[in-house]
């Protein structure tokens, strides 16, 4: 009941924020690293991030294994009500075969999703909202590429969400099943150049013989207005499982709507080692239609409509003073005949 009722609290004190998110004219996606942006994708936008991969484990010291298999992650994403605000459910299916070489091999065919989750993320704080307010220098191209000190303050979102683990899971905790908490804060820096910069640190399954503390850092570079590159550190603690595992791989732009990526996985223990090679795609149905702010304050603060009717008036005086210039000017002639 405690952590039901700040959930709501937590939910509360961040819609009631007053920021502005920026919907983006092209895709934005959290693939192909596993960190999640600080931005939404944008009100009445359904976004589809999908990515299957191949996996291979090796555990070299004693109780030596060999794991193998595919697996997919995805994700669906959606902007409802708010800009800053996204409610988005994502999880990883994997099925593999895992090798005991003990006295008497055996194999163990395993099948279950290793996470699924149902969240929202909403930003906090949005430094860049009034970015576009920002006039280039027409004289000067370092001047308009130098290192910006204001960059160094990050966009910041908060993220909660809700876990749901099948009784007997082969890839959680035993005893782990049911609903349990996730929650993260996430910050992204949008530097000169293309470069972007996102952290990401997560608390997950609160509460559970598996409750894992994670961090992820992504930097992402993009050289051209279709191609990114990336490069990712995860580092996972828990008593169930710890890990500092290393991504590297790109993205291609195929159209304002559509992402092509890949991406190789790989850790430097033998407990087990990992690698694992993944290829994804992202895409959006884009619904999204920029407010209109109303007219309530034009000129001297009226409403519209009483704007209206002051242009009307300015109108009629204006009218009034012609006509009566006319007059007097007809008059005038009149005199000189």
């Amino acid at each position: 009941m405690k952590l039901i009722k700040s959930t709501i609290l937590i939910l509360f004190v961040l819609v009631s924020t007053q920021m502005y998110s920026q919907y983006t004219d092209v895709i934005n996606s959290n693939r192909p690293g596993v960190s999640r942006s600080a931005f939404s994708v944008g009100t009445k936008v359904a976004q589809f991030e999908v990515g299957p991969y191949f996996i291979k484990e090796k555990r070299t010291p004693a109780l030596q294994t060999e794991t193998s298999g595919y697996g997919i992650d995805f994700a669906a994403r959606y902007g409802l009500l708010l800009e800053q605000l996204e409610l988005n459910i994502e999880g990883t299916y994997q099925n593999d075969k895992k090798t005991y070489f003990s006295t008497v091999p055996f194999d163990e065919n395993r099948s279950n999703f290793k996470n699924l989750t149902i969240g929202a993320k909403y930003l906090i704080f949005d430094p860049y909202k009034n970015s576009e307010n920002e006039k280039p220098n027409l004289y000067s191209w370092k001047a308009n590429h130098q290192f910006k000190w204001s960059s160094l303050i990050p966009a910041v979102s908060a993220y909660i969400g809700v876990n749901y683990d099948t009784k007997n899971n082969p890839y959680t905790a035993p005893g782990v099943e049911g609903i349990s908490p996730k929650v993260m804060i996430i910050s992204q820096n949008n530097f000169n150049s293309g470069w972007v910069f996102v952290i990401n640190l997560i608390k997950d399954r609160i509460g559970t013989d598996q409750s894992d503390f994670s961090y992820i850092l992504t930097l992402t570079h993009s050289f051209s207005p279709k191609w990114v590159v990336f490069g990712e550190t995860q580092g996972i603690k828990s008593d169930f499982y710890a890990d500092n595992l290393f991504r590297f791989g790109g993205a291609y732009l195929w159209g304002k709507d559509f992402q092509l990526d890949t991406a190789i996985t790989l850790n430097t223990k033998d407990t087990p080692s990992v690698f694992s090679v993944n290829f994804g795609a992202s895409y959006r149905l884009d619904f999204h239609k920029d407010k209109i702010q109303k007219n309530e304050n034009i000129d001297n603060g009226a409403s519209a409509k009483e704007e209206g009717k002051r242009r009307s008036r300015k109108n009629k005086k204006t009218t009034d003073v012609i006509e009566d210039y006319n007059k007097k000017h007809k008059r005038k002639v009149q005199k000189f005949n």
